[in-house]
């Protein structure tokens, strides 16, 4: 029995998107106790969908809008608007303090760091090519504490790309990341999909569709 239904934020016959929670999974891992995930949940869900279902990735503690083919022609063609970079996605983040600047662009090349796993880093020589546009949208004091609210759009999609660059682009870690900050300072990682931005499968790119998620915190 599925702990909690997946909230679908749109469907047509091609491809559906769902507001992933955080805790949850994309995919299945290795470990019996790591199976329940998107991936597993779209598959009870869509018992007729054919092909790999999954688009992207999201880290397991963060929350927001994840998109699935329902066939294999919509995952490839999505898939290519993936690999050219038309897909446009917004995250909101909360970072732990307050940028110097207002909005900026972060370009840092990333790379696993093979002795700590899923730990990334950042490389100049061997990173992979890493960019985040970011817009500080308000600032606040909590606790005593001042911290930013910022929208992130990633125009790369690597591994912890928002989490490393706000932690080592703008210096200050995202709250409640237990890899790149501080997992005591939010009660989850404050890390949102917001929305996703694709040209519709069924109508050749001639139709472009934005799926919203709300923002939990």
């Amino acid at each position: 029995m599925l702990a909690r239904p997946l909230e679908i934020l749109f469907r047509n016959h091609r491809l559906i998107a769902v507001n992933k929670p955080s805790g949850l999974l994309s995919v299945p891992g290795r470990a019996p106790d790591m199976q329940d995930s998107v991936f597993t949940r779209a598959r009870t869900l869509l018992p007729d969908a054919t092909g790999p279902l999954i688009m992207h990735r999201l880290d397991w503690e963060t929350s927001g809008v994840m998109l699935l083919a329902l066939d294999p022609d919509a995952h490839r063609r999505l898939g290519r608007q993936f690999e050219t970079r038309t897909v446009k996605k917004t995250y909101i983040a909360v970072l732990s303090g307050i940028p110097e600047a207002t909005e900026g662009e972060i370009t840092l090349p990333i790379r696993p760091d093979w002795n700590r796993r899923p730990y990334q880093i950042v490389d100049h020589e061997t990173g992979r090519e890493a960019i985040t546009a970011w817009h500080l949208l308000s600032s606040e004091s909590h606790g005593g504490r001042p911290r930013a609210r910022v929208e992130m759009k990633p125009r790369t999609g690597r591994t912890h790309q928002l989490r490393v660059h706000a932690a080592l682009g703008l210096q200050l870690p995202i709250l409640g990341d237990a890899l790149y900050g501080d997992k005591a300072s939010a009660p989850r990682l404050l890390l949102h999909a917001a929305s996703i931005e694709f040209s519709d499968p069924i109508a050749s790119g001639s139709i472009r569709l934005r799926v919203e998620a709300p923002v939990p915190f």
